[in-house]
């Protein structure tokens, strides 16, 4: 189709490049996932108790095996087991803070699949499967990046995201809140979705933003939390070296209390995953983690004086 000359202006965005470039760009996390599982020929998925559900639907989908395994305290990998040729095992980058974690899997494993969706920043390591969500750290309505070699003999149509548009424009003409349903109705309308390559205007949004301070201040953030919150926090946090994470994890005993007062805050913090209290056993380390541990903001869009209101916002 020829490029169209005049008419209605479209939305005018800078024309920069996106941060991953060697990438497959596929239309969600689950998608690139079933990618590597169709690719692979695996049979058996070993996945943590402490994932989302998504997680698990494209290996439903695909009607593999799985089992799960249990983290520690410290959101390391409890998996003492060999791999089959037809077996992988998938571990989530918690927070982004847990590169350590992935490189003692990858001295261990070759079938290693890792979730970095809550590490937009961390580099793939040559040779080893990885996936990544835009979503998670950008206001874009889909679109994820898959690092494989590994590849699919089949055509991928590509997506179309502008129906999915409506929570990222009501937050900015209304409020939170007011996009929040047309969120949640973003989110559902991905299940089940199948897989295509990323859309144009998930790549425009894509290549609108600046990586570079966006990684910076999240770090800022991070540290900040880190330095006044540490010494109540139960999960030890090795913050050498880290990228950019998706949050500050803070885990102890009182965690659900502080996420309910501070939501009444309107300082809205998640639940890393509600799913898990349906399979973890009661009292596990998955399910204590589940109720106690709150995600704090730290993304780009804030700044040193909102990690303080945060602070001060826990310590009252």
């Amino acid at each position: 189709m020829k490029k169209a000359i005049g008419g209605y202006f479209e939305l005018e965005l800078n024309r920069g490049r996106e941060f991953h470039t060697n990438a497959l760009c596929l239309n969600t996390g689950r998608n690139c996932l079933e990618y590597i599982l169709r690719a692979r020929g695996y049979k058996k998925v070993y996945l943590p108790c402490y994932i989302c559900d998504t997680v698990i639907e494209p290996i439903s989908r695909l009607n593999l095996r799985y089992e799960l395994y249990a983290i520690d305290k410290s959101l390391t990998p409890i998996f003492d087991k060999g791999l089959k040729k037809d077996e992988a095992l998938l571990y989530v980058n918690y927070f982004g803070i847990k590169g350590g974690a992935v490189k003692a899997l990858l001295a261990r494993f070759q079938n290693l699949i890792i979730d970095n969706t809550q590490a937009f920043f961390d580099r793939p390591v040559k040779g080893v499967d990885a996936f990544y969500s835009a979503r998670k750290f950008f206001g874009v309505p889909d679109g994820a990046y898959l690092y494989t070699d590994a590849r699919l003999d089949c055509g991928i149509e590509q997506d179309l995201s502008y129906k999915r548009m409506d929570h990222l424009v009501l937050r900015i003409d209304k409020s939170a809140e007011d996009g929040y349903r047309a969120f949640v109705k973003n989110d559902d309308s991905l299940t089940g979705r199948p897989m295509k390559t990323m859309s144009k205007l998930t790549h425009a949004l894509l290549c609108n933003i600046d990586y570079k301070k966006a990684r910076a201040q999240r770090r800022e953030n991070f540290f900040i939390l880190h330095e006044r919150l540490k010494h109540r926090n139960e999960l030890k946090i090795k913050a050498a070296g880290l990228s950019s994470p998706l949050a500050y994890p803070l885990l102890c005993p009182d965690g659900y209390k502080i996420k309910s007062e501070l939501i009444g805050k309107r300082i809205f913090v998640p639940t890393y995953w509600k799913e898990v209290m349906k399979r973890a056993a009661e009292g596990s380390c998955e399910a204590y983690l589940t109720r106690n541990l709150v995600p704090l903001p730290i993304d780009h869009r804030y700044g040193g004086k909102d990690m303080r209101h945060i602070i001060l916002s826990i310590e009252r």
